[in-house]
């Protein structure tokens, strides 16, 4: 009992807790330093697995960008809003979805009739009164705004200033309580001192208003943005969010709360769109962060061409267009995880892009919800992980020595990192495991330090122990594949293909059996490696038979197109392979007998696994799939081709070179199936001759079907005189010569089905 007590706590154990415990402390209290570790962690993520873009058709924004260009053609900011009129004027003809300013229009317009009058000297009352009666630049522009979808932009500002604009003039969110004692969702959201909002003009007709600002990290990278936001007590919307509720023509927002804090921001749009409600869910102080990819230039429109009318329509044509700048005399240029400067405006395109995407199967905008989380969950598990790995570190180091407590350390930071990442490329949660493997690892360094000779001994003690009693290659198959020492199957959809030797009997008759050997393994071995180099797996040998399968036990999506792909392959190996057995029985003076090779494949439901008993199994694979490949295997003979392949496969390969040779029930099959010769590829498939091939021998078939013997015989005897190009026989046109006089001779009757009754296999 003293010498458990001794070594449960030990000097290195003791130091190792109070160090585990400091650590918890750290964590949980997640000072600066952590969180900007932990930051940087994530934007890793987001730079080795960007958001994917979507296609430029699927695009649903783009941005109106007041570039450099748009300054010198232009001219400077601020632009009249008569010109700003012009540009939604102009986007609405093209037929933009929904207008959306990255700009907040705080100030009159200079060019107003009163800023010119108070601007021009010695003018006398009666010019002025003109002047005065005209209607203002601002009028103008909130006309065009009203009539329009547009979002107007506004902007929170750190300091109290006075309030120039009063209450805004519409509200846009809602609020719903989940639970009843729910607080309201203000005591949520940090307060915003001051509002620039937009002239009353303007904001009146606009058909929503949404905040526009950005709150960088304090590396003055964009990580998160506020759905919504406080200012005295009301919430306002971010700006992307409003447009796209704009943009499904629903005139609120809901925002969800608990008593934990903010839950979601609803949008609901029309029974047409799919899914019927659109929410985007938040942190409980409604931030999300988007999953960013990098600056796309596409995205982008100048602004110049939009107001000279020279921009493309159908980069704006039912999108939501934000209006921002990339000039860099503006100041909005912004730092994000992958981009260290980026237009301000992008982050909101960005933002709709994590929300909602264009499903083309259903025709519809539907609910994309790409952002990222991090949910209050990931704190108990961080905290977990670094609890875990620490007892761990503490309990093994001592015992295993540096050397395996190194391997469960890169297991432990392995697991905690793949399960991290698992998580955001799977469901887009961020979870921190950069905290609990630099945990470990101190834990680690600080025990194997202290431990090192004890540690050296113990390895050396537990290698020379285990060496004596397991194969050590035994012990790592184990080890990494427990799952495969089991019997057992599973079902999936495969392709088999069997191949052999037409007439070997005679052809082994020509050697002894050191020479029938050496013959088929060069038949064999080129055939193998065509098979493998198409993701084929070879089953078995059977003699001068072979059996392969694909889509197991690697999957492989285009199974059906590689097994016919492999067995013209397989057939274009066969000339060189005899000519040089030719060359061979010249030089030994024996007759040659060239070696031919017949091929059938079936796709279809198959069990795949380990085959056997508990003392020895194969991985093999079993099913009605696999009995029909043989039997159209032994037909390929019987037609004069080499390939036959059953329906199912021909359907998942139609863009090859193939013929319908019948119908027929093949032994041991009481139902009848459709077969197919494999002629050659998808480019022999497109010339002129093998379509016109085709459709001789699909009449043949249709009028033997339907009893025109006349018919058949001609179209057969026309068909025989096109198939020299392609690789069958004329054992295929005797075939059908021979049924047509037996049915001319003896009727099947009006019921009969046109199969054909195999007898052989």
């Amino acid at each position: 009992m003293g010498a458990f007590f001794k070594k449960a706590f030990s000097l290195d154990r003791l130091v190792g807790m109070a160090m585990l415990a400091s650590l918890l402390v750290v964590s949980f209290l997640d000072p600066y330093p952590v969180e900007f570790l932990r930051e940087k962690s994530f934007d890793v993520y987001q730079q080795l697995k960007p958001r994917p873009l979507p296609k430029p058709e699927d695009r649903l924004v783009v941005i109106i960008d007041i570039d450099e260009r748009s300054l010198q053609e232009i001219g400077q900011m601020p632009w009249p809003r008569k010109t700003m009129a012009q540009m939604v004027a102009n986007l609405h003809n093209y037929g933009v979805g929904v207008t959306a300013f990255d700009i907040v229009f705080a100030e009159p317009d200079r060019m107003n009739p009163s800023g010119v009058v108070e601007s021009l000297v010695g003018i006398n009352d009666d010019v002025r009164d003109e002047i005065l009666k005209l209607e203002s630049n601002d009028e103008i522009f909130g006309k065009i705004v009203s009539q329009a979808n547009v979002v107007l932009g506004q902007a929170g500002y750190w300091d109290q200033l006075p309030n120039k604009a009063g209450k805004p003039f519409k509200k846009s969110i809602a609020v719903r309580k989940l639970t009843k004692g729910t607080p309201d969702p203000t005591e949520f959201l940090h307060n915003v001192p001051t509002l620039i909002r937009n002239l009353a003009v303007l904001e009146k007709g606009a058909k929503g208003v949404g905040m526009f600002s950005l709150e960088p990290s304090l590396d003055g990278i964009i990580r998160a943005v506020p759905l919504v936001t406080k200012h005295d007590d009301d919430l306002y919307p971010t700006l992307s969010i409003e447009a796209i509720r704009v943009g499904f023509q629903v005139s609120t927002l809901m925002t969800e709360v608990d008593p934990i804090g903010i839950k979601a921001i609803g949008v609901a749009p029309k029974s047409k769109v799919k899914p019927r409600g659109l929410k985007v869910p938040t942190n409980e102080r409604g931030l999300v962060r988007p999953w960013f990819s990098y600056h796309d230039k596409s995205l982008y429109v100048s602004a110049a061409d939009v107001l000279k009318g020279r921009a493309d329509q159908s980069k704006i044509a039912g999108k939501i267009a934000f209006i921002g700048t990339s000039a860099v005399g503006l100041f909005d240029i912004r730092s994000t995880p992958l981009d260290p400067l980026i237009p301000g405006v992008e982050v909101h395109a960005q933002m709709v892009e994590n929300a909602i995407a264009i499903d083309r199967e259903m025709g519809a905008v539907v609910a994309a919800n790409l952002f990222l989380s991090h949910p209050l969950w990931t704190k108990g598990v961080e905290l977990s992980l670094v609890a875990i790995g620490g007892l761990l570190m503490i309990v093994v180091a001592p015992m295993l020595g540096a050397t395996r407590s190194l391997v469960v350390f890169l297991v432990l930071a392995g697991g905690a990192i793949g399960g991290s990442w698992y998580l955001f490329t799977q469901e887009r949660v961020l979870l921190d495991a950069t905290f609990a493997v630099i945990s470990t690892f101190l834990l680690y360094s600080t025990l194997t330090y202290m431990n090192f000779t004890r540690e050296e001994a113990a390895k050396r003690q537990t290698r020379d122990a285990f060496s004596k009693y397991l194969s050590p290659d035994m012990v790592n198959v184990v080890a990494e594949n427990p799952d495969q020492l089991r019997l057992g199957g599973q079902k999936r959809d495969m392709t088999l293909l069997f191949c052999d030797v037409r007439g070997f009997t005679t052809i082994s008759e020509q050697f002894d059996a050191e020479g029938l050997t050496k013959l088929i393994n060069k038949l064999l071995t080129p055939l193998t490696n065509v098979i493998l180099a198409r993701k084929g797996t070879v089953d078995k040998y059977m003699g001068d038979c072979i059996m392969a399968f694909w889509n197991a036990p690697l999957d492989d999506a285009q199974h059906a197109r590689n097994g016919c792909l492999s067995a013209l392959k397989m057939l274009e190996e066969m000339d060189p392979l005899n000519d040089r057995l030719e060359q061979e029985a010249k030089e030994e003076g024996r007759k040659h007998i060239p070696l031919k090779v017949g091929l059938g494949l079936n796709s279809g439901e198959c069990v795949v696994g380990n085959m056997g008993s508990d003392q020895r199994f194969d991985y093999s694979v079993l099913g009605d799939t696999v009995n029909l490949a043989s039997r159209l295997e032994g037909q390929s003979k019987n037609y004069g081709v080499r390939v036959v392949i059953g329906d199912s496969t021909h359907s998942q390969v139609d863009d090859l070179a193939c013929i319908e040779l019948d119908l027929i029930k093949v032994k041991g099959k009481t139902e009848a199936v459709r077969i197919f010769a494999l002629l050659g590829d998808d480019e022999l498939a497109k010339t002129s001759e093998f379509q016109a091939f085709k459709t001789k021998v699909n009449d043949v078939l249709a009028k033997y079907r339907s009893q025109d013997w006349d018919g058949a015989k001609q179209a057969n005897d026309e068909a025989r005189a096109m198939h020299g190009p392609f690789n069958i026989d004329g054992v295929f046109f005797d075939l059908y010569d021979e049924r047509i006089e037996h049915g001319r001779a003896n009727p099947p009757g009006p019921d009969w089905d046109g199969v054909f009754t195999a007898t052989t296999k």
